[in-house]
Parts: C-alpha cells; sequence; structure tokens
C-alpha cells in the first residue's frame, strides 16, 4: 500500500506523517491487491479538515472529516475509509454470490 500524504496551508510534519501512515496501515488488510491511499491535510478555520482518495483496481473512493484537531480528523477519516472499504468488499462478495445462487435456481 501506498500512502501520500499532502498538505494544504499547513507544512506536513514527520509526526504527522507517521500518524497517517499508522492509521491507515490497517486499511490494506481489506484487499490483497495493492492500493494507493491520497491523503490531504489542512485547514479549513476554524476546524481541520482530513480528505483521502483511495485508488483501487477499477475503483476510486473518496471520504473527508473535520475536527477540532488534526489527529482527531485523521482519526475520524481512517473510520471512515474502513467504512467504506468493508462496504466496497460486501458488494463485491454479495454480487458474486447473488450470481452464483441465480444460477443454481434456474438448474431446476
Amino acid at each position: 500500500m501506498q500512502i501520500e500524504t499532502h498538505g494544504q496551508q499547513l507544512e506536513v510534519t514527520p509526526a504527522l506523517r507517521d500518524y497517517v501512515e499508522t492509521r491507515f496501515e490497517r486499511l490494506g488488510r481489506h484487499f490483497e491487491h495493492p492500493c494507493q491511499i491520497r491523503v490531504q491535510l489542512g485547514l479549513d478555520k476554524p476546524d481541520h479538515k482530513a480528505e483521502a482518495t483511495v485508488s483501487l483496481s477499477g475503483r476510486t473512493l473518496h471520504a473527508d472529516a473535520n475536527a477540532q484537531d488534526m489527529y482527531a480528523a485523521i482519526d475520524l477519516l481512517a473510520d471512515k475509509l474502513d467504512r467504506l472499504l468493508l462496504k466496497q468488499k460486501e458488494r463485491m462478495v454479495d454480487h458474486h454470490r447473488g450470481e452464483g445462487i441465480a444460477h443454481v435456481g434456474t438448474a431446476d
């Protein structure tokens, strides 16, 4: 998994970059294929804003989060992306299972 971290009106410190990487590492467990995550951190006064775009094979997911603190915004964003990736994975699994059930029902 490749994670790019960029700042908008904000300098991304090594501590912020490390925090983003540790929080987003767990997202790689959902898919076996390599994915790319682009994280944009910025100030949206008075809040801090974190946005991320995940590029999977054939799919792009986007999420954003606002909070009073940048670390809290990163936490919210990681949780949102975790839910989005789980939902995407369920769609893929359900799609294939539904197709198999339809074929079994028509064979009778």
